[in-house]
């Protein structure tokens, strides 16, 4: 219990930082150019129509995952200029991670864990709404946008992302049990946010090249479009791999089936939609009052 404690002080200061800078992205651009949201439900079957409502609430079974467990730390990239398409993506109105409820419970199960070890979960992308995946897809089909090249794909030719498997028109993200994280060594020391026009350095470049990230060393940083994501790629090794391994084996053990190609990536299984892909904003109104 002692440790427990300790762990929890030292995560409460850093989740003060955390904080600062969630506030700084929701004092930014919002993530769609038109703040308007489509229907929730099958975006396989219904579309998905950018211009419906702004204020679509999640279906019962969806929760804010700080309503469940607010110490693990929430690094929501896909509300920020920092991702692969150099701008915020379409949807991600707040940086707020939402999940079925069941996922979040999971993460929580792992949290209690990790903290007891001096680790705390940090997540980067949870529910993801269809018009996000849309937004993907529109810029891998744009060749001349390259901005991010150097970080994010540097080895791969923006041309081959479909049939390389990195970009695809639906994602598990949108039926909200999948869930993109990596793991904080306690205490968390607080992430610089990212500039547009910050130098860029690629993915898998050594630790301290690299974008600056509080997590501990996976060997390539988040969303890096490159073999060498790969859980298991075995030139990965060393202590790199370990953490890898570390956060596979606390993860699968409560339910979590991780996908090969990305360290970062776990869905919780059974899935209470397996079959729906939703297309509500990330922003609290849609889950609010959920605990």
């Amino acid at each position: 219990m002692t440790v427990m404690r300790t762990a929890l002080r030292a995560l409460a200061a850093s989740l003060a930082s955390a904080a600062s800078l969630a506030a700084l992205v929701a004092a930014g651009p919002t993530a769609t150019a038109s703040g308007t949201a489509a229907p929730v439900g099958s975006a396989a079957s219904a579309g998905s129509a950018a211009s419906a409502r702004s204020d679509v609430r999640a279906p019962e079974g969806f929760v804010a995952l700080r309503s469940v467990d607010p110490t693990i730390i929430q690094e929501m990239r896909y509300a920020t200029p920092h991702t692969f398409l150099g701008v915020p993506v379409d949807g991600y109105l707040r940086p707020v991670c939402i999940l079925t409820r069941p996922a979040a419970e999971a993460l929580h199960r792992a949290q209690v864990r990790l903290l007891r070890q001096g680790y705390s979960l940090k997540v980067y992308d949870c529910y993801r709404p269809q018009r996000a995946v849309d937004h993907f897809v529109r810029w891998a089909k744009d060749l001349d946008d390259q901005a991010m090249k150097a970080e994010f794909y540097p080895r791969v030719d923006k041309s081959t992302l479909f049939a390389d498997g990195y970009i695809a028109e639906k994602s598990g993200h949108s039926r909200g049990s999948t869930v993109d994280l990596t793991l904080v060594r306690l205490p968390a020391r607080p992430t610089a946010p990212y500039r547009p026009g910050d130098a860029l350095a690629p993915c898998y470049a050594p630790q301290d090249q690299r974008f600056p990230d509080n997590s501990v060393d996976m060997g390539t940083g988040y969303d890096c479009f490159d073999t060498l994501s790969h859980t298991d790629d075995p030139r990965v090794g060393g202590v790199q791999r370990a953490n890898r391994q570390f956060l596979k084996g606390t993860l699968t053990g409560l339910g979590f089936v991780n996908l090969a190609e990305e360290w970062w990536h776990y869905t919780f299984k059974p899935e209470p939609f397996p079959d729906t892909y939703f297309d509500f904003p990330v922003t609290p109104r849609s889950v609010a009052g959920r605990h």
